[in-house]
């Protein structure tokens, strides 16, 4: 197994937790669960897409350093805080994906994730190699 990459954290870089951001086996990348941090560990502030659109962002780096895109995700998990966010998480991840591949997905609406500003986060699974 390859951890392929390591963003930032909220916490200034200490690991938070200690996991891989993603782990590459074979011909499959287990992407962690991604949250609307930015690459300097800053969480993205403002509405639902402000954060939607730096997970998505996350997502994108991942999977260029991977040497996938978009059209390679296989499923994705989705956890979500507020169940008021479900409608337009569905138009916003539709447009995030090219309109003939959209993965198998699951969501989830969650009490709480590790980072109480967290409105979301998304974890997925790609076909690399």
């Amino acid at each position: 197994m390859q951890d392929i990459t390591r963003f930032a954290t909220p916490t200034g870089g200490r690991p938070f937790p200690p996991f891989s951001i993603a782990v590459r086996h074979g011909g499959t990348l287990y992407v962690s669960g991604l949250g609307p941090v930015d690459l300097q560990g800053k969480i993205a502030r403002g509405d639902f897409a402000a954060q939607f659109a730096q997970v998505i962002e996350n997502l994108k780096v991942v999977l260029a350093e991977a040497g996938a895109d978009m059209t390679r995700i296989l499923k994705t998990n989705v956890l979500l805080t507020r169940a008021t966010d479900v409608a337009e998480m569905n138009k916003l991840y539709a447009a995030a994906f090219p309109a003939d591949h959209l993965p198998a997905r699951t969501t989830s609406v969650v009490a709480a994730l590790p980072v109480p500003d967290f409105l979301l986060e998304i974890e997925a699974i790609v076909a690399v190699g």
